[in-house]
């Protein structure tokens, strides 16, 4: 068969095609590896050298004439069907209209609720506080000395002299205290600002949860019950808790505790880096101090107080890598919570 037949035949059969999986198949009969181009390109080694560069070229012309019009056909069914579903889904009047899709919480807003729901049960009150917050606020009412670091222009987010974007949730135990008479038990959830480099584990912008219990004969065995509770119920009844003394300006005795690394369950792993355990945050005895900057006397009254990082926690909860997956609204990311708590 000549070449123009061979072309002419494979037009007529690529036009005829009447869709886009049957045109496949006229392509692959002709420009497969079992196909009509490549039964042709076999013959060159029954040519003389002096045949073989037009015999070649005739070939590969050939080749690209079918490969084009291949491709013209398959535009112009692409729109047909494009067209043909248009017409069948959306103006068929007789069909139903498409069902809304319904929003969901943003994971770190629903591991706030879950958290909350945990310490709501056992009585406390969930409480907020400004984002804009006073020196007396922030630093000095939680026994924070003037020279300590997080006062520094590189760690805090200052807006004039006496006013800065809140470091920690902590300012929001003194507001409660002030204004709520003791005995109390408070959680205050919320948004937190420090000049911190952005990484896969680091945000300027982030959340906290403090939690503040106060009552009278108050001790560490208190804050520990309540804690291990509260991990318990948030990771199951297997997880474990450890205290590691440390120290804050505002607490004292000062710790931070640990979790039990629910992947491995303590064994060791690339996530708890082999030690089996996540640190989970600080936490201890509410120091007098800060008892007497809120006029409440420490004599008649003791409590303990907590924090922990609400961004850190959904990481853990839900297996997320990187931090900043949080905060670039990218729907491919977000859309993987719908199923878990919706508006």
């Amino acid at each position: 068969m000549k070449y123009q037949e061979i072309l002419k035949t494979a037009k007529d059969e690529l036009s005829q095609a009447p869709d886009t999986n049957a045109l496949y198949q006229v392509r692959v009969r002709y420009l497969g590896k079992n196909g009509t181009i490549t039964s042709l390109m076999k013959e060159l080694k029954n040519l003389s050298p002096e045949k073989r560069p037009a015999f070649g070229q005739q070939i590969n012309e050939l080749k690209n004439a079918i490969e084009e019009h291949y491709q013209n056909r398959k535009k112009t069914l692409k729109k047909s069907e494009i067209s043909h579903e248009v017409s069948k889904d959306f103006l068929d009047l007789s069909l139903p209209g498409p069902t809304p899709k319904g929003g969901a919480f943003h994971p770190i807003e629903q591991i706030i609720q879950k958290t909350s729901s945990i310490f709501t049960h056992l009585g406390y009150k969930k409480v907020s506080g400004p984002l804009i917050e006073t020196d007396w606020y922030n630093f000095s009412a939680l026994n924070i000395p003037p020279d300590h670091p997080s006062r520094d222009n590189q760690d805090t987010f200052y807006l004039d002299s006496e006013h800065l974007l809140r470091t920690h949730t902590s300012p929001v135990q003194i507001r409660s205290l002030e204004r709520l008479k003791p005995p109390l038990a408070i959680i205050a959830p919320g948004a937190v600002f420090r000049r911190d480099e952005i990484d896969s584990s680091h945000s300027p912008h982030f959340h906290q949860m403090e939690g503040l219990f106060i009552d009278r004969k108050v001790s560490m065995s208190h804050l520990k019950g309540t804690l291990s509770y509260f991990l318990k119920e948030l990771q199951g009844s297997s997880a474990k808790i450890r205290f590691r003394p440390s120290f804050f300006p505002f607490t004292e005795p000062s710790a931070e505790y640990d979790s039990s690394c629910f992947i491995c369950k303590g064994k060791g792993c690339s996530l708890c880096k082999g030690t089996g355990w996540i640190e989970i945050g600080g936490c201890g005895l509410v120091h007098p101090q800060v008892l007497k900057a809120s006029e409440v006397n420490p004599e008649k009254w003791q409590g303990f107080a907590f924090g922990m990082g609400m961004d850190r926690l959904a990481l853990l909860e839900y297996g997320i890598p990187d931090i900043r997956l949080f905060y670039e609204n990218r729907m491919s990311f977000l859309e993987q919570f719908e199923n878990a708590l919706f508006f």
